[in-house]
């Protein structure tokens, strides 16, 4: 009898590429021929945990229990890692504890050598494996008629059965390189090491942006620690007049990482995928906001916290982030977070969650999925409303990182700035940029820096961005999109002056968010409105439209059981 044997290709061996390969192998057939391919020599580590997007200095904002389990945790990994490697990072693993933050790039040889450990495991069970290093896709095929995926490097084209793109982070140069002193992106870090005596202008407070803070910090002053631990910031005597300010739309720093109860974003209480469905049942097909929000946020606090209940139960979504975000205006960034600082302290000494914050945080992961069936006016309200608070308080911003902005404001030497939605950057033919926008009170500001560094995080790239240029020709992508409940709103947004509104052939309208459409399993779907059986996505800049937020390993683990599940649909698939 012949073997049926499935060819399947992942487009990239970062994180994303870790999981997916995890389920693959979890499934266990001997039926299986996986080859992955991987631009740099280094499986598992991605962007964000090696050398494209971390120095030493840089940590997660997760610790061991918080990361979705692989083949073993890193605190039985840390007691074989490499020696040299663990008295790098200083790390001792007779008194390791899982519940700390790691350095990024210890944690991506961690990663790494988990994608090991699974190669040995499908080697046992008989599963195919071939590692392509050093090996950029340049571009898919679909053979439609074939019904073949075929990936193209350089000469070389070679057919699958299915191909899954995990081509991760993608930060495009606009300006770096042709304007002096313009950073597009502060990655990879080792670019920002150089003696600054001036100001530099930070676009964005994310953690990017604390990730280009301390690298800047490191290269023109030290931080030093007195006897009690408190750590304070000194300028290099070569650069006195070095300097940093945030530019920041809310004027504000994101929220101290603290204890979660639940370390995985999981609620046995949030909506299950056919509550979801009846609901859009009864509801023209569209999923509500407020819905969600009631389900998964509002309505868990009943029992959980009952006086925190009784204070936001009747609150819209626009009172609740009104009265969430009102102490964060009235206090000053850096005296908000040192208070907050103190709170996570406490919270971790304890054990004990900040729950509103954690909830928002599970609010968000759960959200992210079924977003793709939010009614373009919810998904405007999500991204206006919503979103701005849930960036701030679910950033997690590891103590140490805290401790350091706190000693380099201290130290006068970063500041922060609330710049208006329509604040723009103008790079300088002679070098620089000019960074025009309304200030708090409304005063038209125009100043010059010398260095600007773009921190505003992974942007949601559009459907031309999409890399493989043969399935754009082909038509087996297309734009995402979401329909408007109400043509009325359309119509005021289309006569503001949107080119984001379009109207459709049955007088329905749509609006145009970023990246390309997906289903539930993350198949691409075609200009026709079908998916594609055979080609998945799980790059989190091409799909961030119906993905409005992509909570990190855990959207992997969830996004990779999906597509493998999907892959195996009529076969027994168990973990």
């Amino acid at each position: 009898m012949q073997r049926n044997i499935k060819k399947i290709a992942i487009l990239g061996g970062g994180p994303s590429g870790l999981f997916l390969y995890k389920r693959l192998v979890e499934y266990g057939s001997t039926d299986l021929d996986v080859t992955i391919y991987e631009k740099k020599s280094m499986l598992g580590a991605g962007m964000p945990y090696s050398g494209e997007g971390a120095n030493d200095e840089h940590v997660t904002n997760v610790s061991d229990n918080e990361i979705p389990f692989i083949v073993n945790s890193i605190e039985e990994w840390i007691k074989t890692a490499p020696a040299e490697l663990l008295e790098r990072f200083n790390i001792n693993s007779s008194n390791f504890n899982e519940y700390k933050v790691l350095p990024r790039i210890l944690f991506g040889h961690y990663l790494s050598s988990q994608f090991d450990l699974l190669q040995q495991i499908a080697a046992v069970k008989g599963i195919t494996t071939t590692i392509l290093y050093d090996t950029n896709v340049t571009d898919v095929i679909y053979k439609k008629e074939d019904q073949k995926v075929c990936v193209v490097t350089g000469n070389d084209k070679t057919e699958f059965d299915y191909a899954i793109i995990c081509t991760g982070h993608n930060w495009p140069e606009k300006y770096e390189g042709k304007v002096k002193g313009y950073f597009d992106s502060p990655y990879p870090p080792s670019k920002l090491r150089s003696k600054l005596n001036h100001a530099v202008a930070i676009r964005g407070s994310s953690l990017t942006a604390i990730d280009a803070i301390r690298t800047l910090a490191r290269c023109n002053g030290r931080f030093i620690k007195d006897d009690d631990g408190k750590m304070s910031f000194e300028k290099a005597a070569d650069c006195p007049d070095f300097k940093m300010v945030i530019h920041s739309r809310s004027g504000m720093l994101p929220s101290v990482r603290f204890h979660l109860e639940d370390s995985h974003l999981s609620h046995d209480s949030l909506l299950t995928r056919e509550e979801i469905d009846e609901h859009r049942k009864e509801n023209s097909g569209f999923l509500s906001l407020d819905f969600v929000f009631k389900r998964n946020f509002t309505e868990i606090f009943r029992t959980k916290d009952p006086d925190f209940y009784d204070r936001i139960k009747d609150l819209s979504i626009e009172e609740f982030v009104e009265e969430m975000m009102e102490l964060r205006e009235r206090l000053e960034p850096f005296q908000l977070l040192k208070a907050e600082y103190i709170q996570a302290e406490k919270s971790i000494k304890r054990q004990e969650s900040i729950y509103w914050k954690e909830m928002l945080a599970v609010l968000s992961f759960a959200m992210n999925h079924p977003a793709k069936y939010l009614s373009a006016e919810d998904m405007q309200r999500l991204q206006k409303v919503l979103m701005p608070l849930i960036s701030i308080v679910i950033a997690f911003v590891p103590q140490k990182s805290c401790s350091e902005l706190l000693a380099l404001h201290h130290a006068g030497v970063l500041d922060i700035t609330a710049v208006n939605q329509d604040s723009a950057v103008e790079p300088q033919h002679g070098g620089g940029i000019i960074y025009k926008y309304l200030d708090e009170n409304q005063n038209r500001k125009a100043e010059y820096y010398t260095t600007f560094v773009d921190c505003v995080g992974q942007p949601h790239l559009s459907y031309e961005d999409f890399p493989f240029k043969t399935l754009l020709s082909q038509k087996a992508v297309s734009p995402a999109s979401l329909k408007f409940k109400s043509n009325e709103a359309a119509e005021t947004i289309l006569e503001n002056g949107s080119t984001l509104v379009e109207k459709n052939s049955d007088g329905s309208y749509s609006l145009q968010v970023s990246g390309i459409a997906i289903n539930d399993n993350f198949q691409i779907i075609d200009q026709y409105g079908s998916y594609n059986e055979y080609i998945y996505i799980m790059a989190v800049p091409y799909i961030g439209g119906f993905n409005p937020d992509y909570s990190g390993l855990d959207f992997c683990e969830a996004a990779s059981l999906r597509i493998v599940e999907d892959i195996f649909k009529e076969e027994p698939f168990e973990l």
